[in-house]
């Protein structure tokens, strides 16, 4: 029997840094000790408290369906933890989810329609293309560059702009450049979008792992014209070292979270009841943890931008927020490795793999080729070896 598959799917990629850390374990469950710097998460266990409150709901048997939109206490507390940083949403415009991916893929549904576009600077986080596109929307992406941070600017967006527009992601902290958007900056975008109905989608999830300061300012908070037409997406999994609990939430005006809570009774019931009780105590408890790991991020980030600089060939801007360096390589294209040609940023990434054993994420992902991308959610202990590895690697070059 032959399968006839939608185009939607068959067009559909794996995710680029779900298959680099899938090769960088058929490596290790050879035997081979990888050093893996591509997955997105911190390296950390959940905190006590958090896994304390997920065990209390299990015995109080807190295991049933919930409302589909997210317990109340649970949406009450992410309208307090945005209130408390600038921006007011009532527990009613905001909506919990299965981590912030769905709620990217929630929104993008509700908002786009084939013959829409979405505007995507580069680089990008590696689901944001196929997550438009599955909206039946087209991504239009804008090539930012080094010279700017890898930041858009206001010329670049009304350059990009046109009638079939119907929104713009904007990701700060950004996932892969670790850029960070001022408040000026924000504005002066803004200020190109004030007489469109463009809407801004605002990927925060990295929004407590800064450099500078204890957050990054929700882009709602910024001004009320802003927080009219702002979609702002965060979740549990970097603050908290969550991943797998998978929540997340999208806060917006309510006629947006109307069509979410529709799309989302109909599509996944509601997010896991456990989780939910979990990520409540992540988002109401002690906030010590978040702290703790971003002063250890930062002892990090300081480590493996002192080891870039020591490696000829290779750049590198110290991030300032997240916990990845996006590291141009394209001095090392069109040179060969162990026999091996390397032509882009896929192949220099496999040949590293199979002969450092260093685990990177091709930038050509991100939608920019010439780079990779590495994770510093990974001990010292594995930093230091990983990178002089990487070091050596680069030195084979012919």
């Amino acid at each position: 029997m032959e399968y006839r598959l939608a185009t939607r799917a068959a067009a559909l990629q794996p995710s680029a840094t779900i298959a680099a850390a899938q090769k960088a374990r058929e490596l290790k469950a050879k035997g081979v000790h990888v050093y893996d710097f591509s997955l997105g998460e911190p390296d950390f266990d959940t905190p006590e408290h958090i896994r304390a409150a997920a065990e209390k709901a299990i015995r109080e048997g807190k295991t049933h369906y919930t409302p589909s939109s997210g317990i109340p206490e649970l949406r009450e507390a992410v309208a307090r933890r945005y209130a408390e940083r600038g921006v007011r949403y009532a527990p009613n415009e905001v909506v919990i989810s299965n981590g912030a991916k769905h709620a990217l893929h929630n929104v993008f549904s509700v908002l786009c329609e084939p013959g829409d576009v979405v505007l995507v600077p580069t680089p990008f986080w590696v689901s944001y293309k196929a997550l438009v596109q599955l909206s039946g929307a087209t991504p239009r992406l804008i090539e930012t560059s080094p010279a700017s941070g890898f930041k858009m600017t206001p010329e670049q967006l009304e350059a990009a702009l046109s009638d079939d527009v119907r929104a713009i992601i904007l990701n700060s902290p950004c996932n892969p450049s670790g850029a960070v958007y001022t408040r000026a900056e924000l504005l002066a975008l803004a200020d190109v979008l004030a007489d469109t109905d463009v809407v801004i989608v605002s990927d925060e999830i990295y929004e407590d792992l800064v450099y500078d300061g204890d957050y990054a300012p929700p882009l709602a908070s910024l001004r009320e014209d802003l927080r009219q037409r702002t979609v702002t997406v965060s979740g549990v999994s970097k603050s908290f070292a969550m991943t797998g609990w998978r929540i997340g939430w999208s806060a917006a005006p309510r006629p947006i979270t109307e069509a979410i809570e529709r799309l989302q009774s109909q599509q996944t019931s509601n997010p896991c009841s456990i989780s939910q009780y979990a990520a409540l105590a992540a988002v109401t408890g002690e906030q010590a943890c978040v702290a703790e790991m971003r002063a250890e991020f930062a002892r990090r980030r300081a480590l493996v931008g002192e080891k870039l600089a020591a490696i000829p060939g290779v750049r590198a801007t110290q991030p300032d927020g997240a916990f990845y360096f996006f590291i141009a390589i394209d001095e090392y294209l069109g040179r060969s490795f162990g026999g091996q040609p390397v032509r882009n940023s896929v192949e220099f990434c496999t040949a590293c793999l199979e002969q450092a054993h260093v685990a990177l994420v091709p930038g050509i992902a991100f939608g920019v080729e010439g780079y990779v991308r590495l994770s510093f959610a990974a001990s010292v202990q594995e930093l230091e070896a990983g990178l002089d590895a990487l070091g050596r690697f680069l030195a084979s070059a012919s």
